[in-house]
This record gives C-alpha cells, structure tokens and sequence, in this order.
C-alpha cells in the first residue's frame, strides 16, 4: 500500500509538470502576441505615412480623418471611443465582441452576457476564458464602446453604432 505521503508528492509533481506546461504555453502565446501586436504597428505607421504623403501639404481635410489617424497610439488596445473613430482601430479581439453585440442590437436582441458571448465564440465554458472576456467587455465600457445596463450584462453604447464607429 503507498503511503499518504508518497500519494501526495505524485500529485505535487503533476500539477508542478502542468504549471510548467501551460507557463511554456504561455511564453509561447505572449512571443507571438509580441510579434503580432509589432506587425500591427508597423502596419499603422505605414497606413499613417500614406496619409500623409497622399494629402497635400500634410494637411488633413476632415477631422473623422485627423480622429482615426491619430486613435491608435502604441500600446493603446481600446482608444476612448468619439465619433467618426472606426471600429478597425480596435484589436481583433475587441472588434469580434463589438460586432457581436452590434449584431443582437440590429436583431433587437438586447444585452449579453460573457458566457454567453463565450458560447457564442465557440469558447470552452471555463472561468478563465470567461473572466477574460468580461474583463475585455469591461475595458470596452470604460472607453465608451459598449454599455452595461445591469452587472454583467453588456450591449453596444448607444454611439458606437456601426462598422465605421457610427460615422
């Protein structure tokens, strides 16, 4: 019969092998989020140079230009929300939400909840995926994209009503 102790060290060395699992994991994910979010920047500071050099003398004719140019500053997921800001200034993540309750809000569906968007997205119905859309949801109300009615429950701020920031 194994002891108690030895019971316990196998179990000790287990869930030690899986947190060094999922920290490699990890590392792994964050290198390409970091190559990713590179690509990205380098792409808007070509999209802004291109601007700059097909307007003439440098100067913008409409402020929804000047606005979206100047939305996305590095290191900035989720700018502030305003008028004539386009929902493609938001990362891939950011915008999946968006367009999903831009979707129940056209259908007149009402507000959503994370695990429901989670199920929505195809996600597995665990707390950490969960827990990472709300707190996405929740960046999205502090920054006037979305609204939350009652706790949880989130729909698209009344402004930020269509594909191209309501403009």
């Amino acid at each position: 019969m194994p002891s108690i102790v030895g019971l316990l060290e196998q179990h000790e060395i287990a869930a030690r092998r899986r947190v060094d699992g999922l920290r490699e994991e990890a590392d792994r994910i964050q290198a390409e989020l970091a190559a990713a979010e590179l690509e990205w920047q380098e792409w808007s500071v070509a999209r802004r140079r291109v601007d700059t050099v097909l307007v003439p003398g440098g100067e913008d004719d409409t402020e929804a230009c000047r606005s979206s140019r100047d939305a996305v500053k590095p290191r900035s997921q989720v700018p502030v929300w305003r008028d004539g800001l386009a929902w493609s200034v938001l990362s891939v993540d950011y915008q999946r939400i968006v367009q999903a309750l831009a979707d129940r809000s056209r259908l007149r569906q009402g507000p959503l909840t994370c695990q429901g968007m989670a199920a929505m997205f195809g996600m597995d119905m665990v707390p950490a995926r969960v827990e990472a859309l709300r707190s996405k949801a929740k960046r999205l109300v502090a920054r006037g994209w979305l609204a939350e009615l009652r706790p949880g429950q989130f729909m698209l701020a009344k402004g930020a009503a269509g594909p191209d920031g309501g403009s």
